[in-house]
């Protein structure tokens, strides 16, 4: 049985979010939520008959605030997130090649792919690669802030995520083209700014982008580092 995991968009941020459920019935995951779509997202879960076990971060994000603290306190979830985002009050603490499991037999294996950001964490759950800002779409997040290092995301990339079998679904954490999925052959063919480069082409042009800071990152990554606790959409 090939599950699809239910996407879901914030059109604000172009954030991806995605519920994870296996095929009995039971406990869910949710990815990357955000604040201001809480009470959609519960509402999905309620819809099928899930319970809500793990709210999970690919990063602490820049531009928008995560609902993980308010899922938290509202359904009991435990929050997961990587290790090396500072996000010190998940109960759970990625490091690379962790599982996390839940429901019947369900499992997502734990991949560190710093570039993004120094901590960011991709998630595979059967053959759905969740890519957070790592690897986008015909793109890659940008990794000019929070740690971020172009080196280390072409490295995260090729090497990590590139080594997957191609037909790996690639669930991104945005998308601004009105895209939705990919896989990790044609990404790794025809990716705009990673197939073909070399390391060295690759860094030259981030390096090359001048993008301007995130609206919200003050923020954000403050919120985003306390669960979102410390700003509450109304």
């Amino acid at each position: 049985m090939h599950l699809n995991p239910i996407q879901l968009f914030d059109a604000v941020s172009s954030t991806f979010t995605y519920i994870l459920a296996g095929p009995e019935n039971g406990e869910a995951v949710i990815i990357d939520p955000v604040d201001q779509h809480w009470e959609r997202d519960l509402a999905h879960i309620e819809r099928l008959g899930l319970r809500l076990a793990y709210v999970v971060e690919t990063h602490a994000h820049a531009d928008h605030v995560t609902s993980a603290g308010r899922l938290r306190q509202l359904t009991g979830a435990k929050a997961a997130v990587p290790s090396g985002c500072g996000i010190p009050p998940a109960e759970v603490q990625f490091n690379d090649g962790d599982v996390l499991r839940f429901g019947e037999g369900e499992t997502i294996d734990v991949i560190h792919t710093p570039g993004h950001t120094a901590g960011s964490m991709c998630y595979l759950w059967r053959g759905n690669l969740f890519s957070g800002d790592t690897l986008l779409i015909g793109g890659c997040g940008r990794t000019d802030f929070q740690g971020g290092s172009a080196e280390a995301l072409y490295d995260s990339v090729t090497r990590k995520l590139f080594a997957l079998p191609d037909g790996t679904r690639v669930w991104p954490g945005h998308d601004y083209k009105g895209q939705s999925v990919s896989t990790i052959g044609w990404e790794k063919r025809h990716n705009a700014r990673l197939a073909g480069r070399s390391r060295e082409e690759f860094v030259a042009l981030m390096a090359a982008l001048n993008l301007p800071q995130p609206k919200m990152i003050d923020v954000a990554v403050p919120a985003n580092r306390n669960l979102g606790l410390t700003y509450m959409a109304s």
